[in-house]
């Protein structure tokens, strides 16, 4: 009891006593009447934090959320379009559009701008030959514009030589392939020498199969063959495309998921003559020298088929039923008859 009473202040002891006694005479003759009547009490709790401080904080502490009403939702989803669009009028809401909204790539072009078109016979012809001198001489005529569009990449790239170009092409088409071997590994790499048009073509059904891929040698020494240059959504904003003739040695062979030959060999050396086009966004000052496509001439030969595996389908014996044969046979009296005349 004395421990309690050191703890409590007579005014609340005198409170505390009137409450149980059912006394209240006493409590309104008290002169610190209002005092108590607006002190906190130990024994009523309240919601009040103990600490006024941070009451905004610990407000913004919850939030009211609005739920979603799904009966609603559910009720515009048997609505006819029509009735959708008068209700959303109604409500002073602008009914729904249907957009079709595609990325746009402004680093490198859809395309292949003015290609070049490969003389037939390429790579096969002699200079000696009629063929090779039509073709010595229908090259120079193109070589006019070419010319020009050379003038504008050195505005832009002043360092430019297409000799140093044509040796740089042909170690991007070598490191391009070598690493296609391993795409997922390669990824980041592969975009830094491929532009976004080419990566989808180089890469599509790689993805379950595995190439093995090696450079042997240079037949010729790879040379420029042509050079455009076009302008996109502005004159300032130009594009060069630079096609380069790579006549080589190569191996190639494509395994499927099973490590079956599908195509080509490892040890068979082939010699390939290839139109590659490349592409720089020369008006951007970071554009580098990518690979854009591939021209392949109509008068190629088409290529090797290739070996695919299939499975075996099992198939259940079909039995044939004698006695219905036997039956069908007895019941035709036209068959029976013929058979006799023929005995």
């Amino acid at each position: 009891m004395a421990a309690s009473l050191s703890f409590s202040t007579s005014s609340r002891l005198l409170f505390v006593v009137c409450r149980q006694t059912k006394m209240p005479c006493l409590l309104m003759k008290h002169p610190q009447l209002p005092m108590l009547m607006k002190q906190q009490v130990m024994f009523y709790p309240t919601s009040k934090h103990y600490n006024p401080k941070f009451r905004k904080e610990r407000r913004r502490k919850f939030l009211k959320i609005d739920l979603p009403d799904f009966e609603k939702h559910q009720r515009e989803k048997k609505m006819s379009p029509d009735e959708l669009r008068m209700k959303m009028k109604k409500e002073g809401k602008v009914p729904p559009r249907s957009h079709e909204e595609r990325p746009i790539n402004i680093s490198s072009t859809g395309g292949i701008f003015e290609s070049f078109v490969p003389p037939e016979g390429d790579g096969v012809s002699t200079l000696i030959s009629s063929e090779g001198a039509k073709q010595r001489f229908s090259g120079l005529e193109k070589k006019g514009k070419s010319f020009l569009d050379l003038r504008k990449i050195k505005k832009y790239l002043e360092e430019f030589d297409v000799k140093d170009f044509s040796q740089q092409a042909q170690d991007i088409v070598v490191e391009a392939q070598t690493l296609l071997q391993d795409i997922k590994k390669n990824e980041d790499r592969l975009h830094e020498l491929v532009t976004e048009r080419a990566y989808p073509e180089l890469t599509h059904g790689l993805d379950l199969k595995t190439c093995r891929w090696k450079f042997v040698g240079s037949l010729e020494p790879p040379r420029v063959v042509h050079v455009r240059v076009t302008e996109l959504l502005s004159k300032e904003n130009l594009y060069a495309q630079i096609t380069i003739r790579l006549h080589t040695q190569q191996c190639l062979a494509i395994y499927d998921r099973f490590g079956r030959l599908m195509y080509g060999s490892e040890n068979l050396v082939k010699d390939v003559l290839e139109y590659v086009v490349f592409e720089n966004h020369i008006s951007n000052i970071y554009g580098q020298w990518r690979i854009h496509g591939k021209i392949i001439p109509d008068w190629m030969p088409p290529r090797d088929p290739i070996l695919r595996t299939y499975q075996l389908p099992k198939f259940e014996p079909i039995e044939e039923d004698v006695e219905n044969n036997e039956e069908n046979n007895e019941g035709d009296p036209k068959e029976n008859q013929q058979q006799h005349a023929t005995v």
